[in-house]
């Protein structure tokens, strides 16, 4: 990578290299690959350092890289357009993309509903529920985390016999056809625990998804889902109608 900018074009220096160093991202960088130290950009552009910093820090704008103290400039992962519909799946609308889906379960426990969660499924406070989170990984890279929660009664075969893959794939296996209700979208920055699931900063916001599934057949409700994506990850498509 050798550039010449053009000094008397109009534009500015910075934009001319920013543009340059966004086009080399894209056709020659991996996600996790470092970009040259600002010292060796400086010498390929012939421009003093602060030219670069104000380049580079246009492509921290844009989330294509990421630095990181002490070790470099790194080539963030593409984002991932996600789409929001009343009967999205997580793994089969990315599978369908061909993209390498993994799934785990952290935890799956019976707790008493409280709060928000009582409310969205439409039970009386305290009333035993279903409790499950899973991490997923797109591409070996961690994408999200979800907390599910169902309710107890009446869902028990959940926690016997769903062992990973897709909730809602499993769920209509068992009779049960989850559409998506609502869904609230808000940014926060993360719990500790999910910024060390999501190998991400804990001061870089995650996107939060609360929503309400019911079941196509009665309206009854059967999820309420809490999903936090990494925000550098994803790009939401909200489908209307």
């Amino acid at each position: 990578m050798n550039y010449l900018v053009a000094r008397e074009s109009g534009e500015a220096v910075y934009s001319q290299i920013y543009r340059a160093l966004r086009r080399e991202v894209r056709e020659h960088y991996k996600p996790g690959d470092c970009l040259p130290t600002e010292p060796q950009l400086a010498e390929l552009f012939s421009v003093n350092r602060h030219t670069i910093r104000r380049a580079v820090d246009v492509l921290l704008a844009d989330g294509l890289v990421q630095r990181q103290h002490g070790r470099g400039t790194f080539v963030t992962a593409y984002p991932i357009e996600y789409p929001i519909t009343k009967g999205t799946r997580f793994t089969e609308n990315l599978a369908s993309s061909g993209k390498a889906i993994e799934s785990t379960i952290l935890r799956k426990l019976v707790v008493p509903a409280r709060g928000g969660v009582a409310k969205n499924l439409e039970i009386t406070s305290e009333t035993s529920v279903i409790w499950m989170e899973t991490l997923r990984l797109v591409e070996d890279l961690p994408f999200c985390i979800i907390s599910h929660f169902l309710p107890h009664k009446g869902f028990e075969f959940v926690l016997e016999k769903f062992e990973g893959g897709s909730l809602h794939r499993f769920l209509n296996q068992m009779g049960i056809s989850p559409v998506r209700r609502q869904s609230l979208i808000t940014a926060q920055i993360p719990v500790a625990e999910d910024a060390k699931y999501l190998q991400m900063p804990a001061n870089q916001p995650v996107l939060r998804v609360k929503s309400v599934n019911v079941n196509a057949e009665n309206g009854q409700s059967v999820e309420y889902a809490v999903t936090r994506f990494r925000a550098d990850r994803v790009q939401l498509n909200i489908a209307l109608g």
